[in-house]
């Protein structure tokens, strides 16, 4: 059984598989009744589940930036309960869907470059719908060429080989925007995200002391690929530090093999009481 709030997930606005329409329809599956939609640089999807919501599930509208701190260390933030409207949050909008397009241009010239694989204009055309378009839609097209058998394997044999340098909103930036918003910025799997680098103690606390002085509010104690000991190491430094708990399954529907609700490694059930940050937004 999965638990029944999660506040990490992403639709197809960005690299996920589910509409607003079909998240919503899983997430009553369920049996969530509080949740964030959290996509890539863009808030299409959270704007549009915003208006289909209906009475007894709690609804919070979140983003995911792609950051890099002034010292270079690359983190991902999450911004809860934002006001879309705000002037500084539009301006990080737009500061991140431009860089993610300025990186995906460039990826698509090193993988002529280095590999020969050229995309066509209306296939650019078509991987540009996505309001947020990443890694997984350049890899499923390469596996509709027929260069790879599978998302993983052309992201693995292609795409994480063309390097695309630093393409990320700066993390003090973001949290700024997100903070002016009224909106609560977390710092998203601290350890490391899937396929990420799994970060060591020193490299966390470093990054934490950097993110804390830029602004953040809490922490992603809680997260699918964390076991329990790292999400009781996480939850106890958050507190240390006066930062708010959160947690999140980092859900994709089916460009990712995490279910929804999945806060732990091991599946165990976590009551919404231990995320303190559900009591601040």
């Amino acid at each position: 059984m999965g638990s029944t709030v999660d506040l990490h997930i992403h639709t197809t606005a960005s690299d996920g598989t589910d509409s607003p329409e079909r998240l919503l329809w899983n997430i009553q599956r369920a049996g969530i009744t509080v949740f964030a939609v959290t996509d890539h640089d863009t808030i299409k999807g959270a704007v549009r589940m915003k208006r289909i919501i209906p009475q007894g599930i709690r609804f919070i509208k979140g983003i995911e930036f792609s950051c890099i701190t002034a010292n270079g260390a690359k983190c991902h933030i999450l911004g809860l309960n934002y006001d879309e409207n705000n002037l500084d949050f539009l301006d990080a909008l737009r500061t991140g869907d431009n860089l993610r397009h300025e990186k995906f241009y460039l990826r698509v010239k090193l993988l002529h470059d280095q590999f020969g694989i050229t995309f066509s204009d209306d296939e650019i055309a078509s991987l540009l719908k996505s309001p947020s378009v990443g890694k997984p839609h350049i890899a499923n097209m390469i596996v509709m060429k027929g260069l790879a058998a599978s998302k993983q394997d052309a992201i693995e044999r292609y795409v994480n080989k063309c390097k695309t340098g630093n393409t990320r909103i700066d993390a003090t930036f973001a949290v700024r925007a997100i903070l002016s918003s009224g909106g609560t910025p977390v710092w998203a799997h601290p350890l490391g995200g899937e396929g990420e680098k799994v970060l060591s103690e020193q490299d966390f606390r470093r990054v934490l002391r950097e993110l804390i002085a830029c602004g953040i509010k809490g922490l992603e104690c809680w997260y699918s690929k964390y076991t329990a000991q790292k999400c009781k190491f996480l939850a106890e430094t958050a507190e240390r530090a006066g930062l708010l708990i959160s947690g999140g399954s980092d859900y994709h529907g089916l460009n990712k093999s995490i279910p929804l609700g999945r806060l732990n490694a091991e599946g165990v059930n976590v009551e919404p009481s231990k995320l303190t940050i559900l009591r601040g937004i």
